[in-house]
C-alpha cells in the first residue's frame, strides 16, 4: 500500500508542477495532496502544524493567482474596464489553451482600456501590468509547489 501512495504522491507532484503553469490544474493543492499521500505511509512523518501551514500556503497562493493579474492591471494605471477585461480575458483564455492563458489577460486588459476610451499607450501599459501580475502568480505557485516537492523527497529519502 505504501508503494501505491508514494506513486500517487509522485504523480500528484508532477501534476502540481504542471498546474503551476496551466491554470486548468490547481498546482499547489495537488502538490499538497502529494504530501498527504506520503504522510499516510510509514515513510512520511510530517507534523500536524507543518501540514496545516502547507495547506494554508496552498490555498493562499491559489487564491492570489486569481487576484494578482487584476492587481497588476490596477498598479499600472488600469481602470475598472481594464480590470474587467483582464478578468474576462483570463476566463476566455482558459478555453483557448496555454497561449490563451498568457494572452487572455493581456488582450482583455488592453481591449477593456480601449473600450473605456483610453489611449493605446495607457491601454498597453495596463495590459503589461496584467501580464506581470500573471507571471507573478505563476512564480508564486512554482515556489510553493517546489517547496512541497522538496519536502516530499526530503522526507521520503532522508
Amino acid at each position: 500500500m505504501d508503494g501505491l501512495l508514494i506513486l500517487l504522491g509522485i504523480v500528484l507532484l508532477l501534476a502540481g508542477l504542471v498546474g503551476c503553469v496551466l491554470p486548468v490544474l490547481p498546482g499547489p493543492p495537488l502538490s499538497f495532496l502529494a504530501l498527504l499521500m506520503l504522510h499516510w505511509t510509514h515513510w512520511g512523518d510530517f507534523s500536524a502544524r507543518f501540514l496545516w501551514v502547507a495547506a494554508a500556503a496552498a490555498v493562499v497562493v491559489t487564491l492570489l493567482d486569481y487576484v494578482v493579474p487584476i492587481w497588476g492591471t490596477k498598479q499600472f494605471g488600469g481602470t475598472r474596464g481594464g480590470v474587467w477585461g483582464a478578468s474576462i480575458g483570463l476566463v476566455v483564455g482558459l478555453f483557448v489553451g496555454p497561449a490563451g492563458i498568457i494572452l487572455g489577460p493581456f488582450l482583455g486588459a488592453f481591449l477593456g482600456e480601449l473600450t473605456g476610451h483610453a489611449d493605446s499607450h495607457k491601454a498597453f501599459k495596463a495590459a503589461i501590468g496584467s501580464f506581470i501580475g500573471l507571471l507573478t502568480g505563476v512564480v508564486l505557485k512554482l515556489i510553493v509547489s517546489g517547496v512541497f516537492t522538496w519536502y516530499f523527497f526530503k522526507e521520503w529519502w532522508w
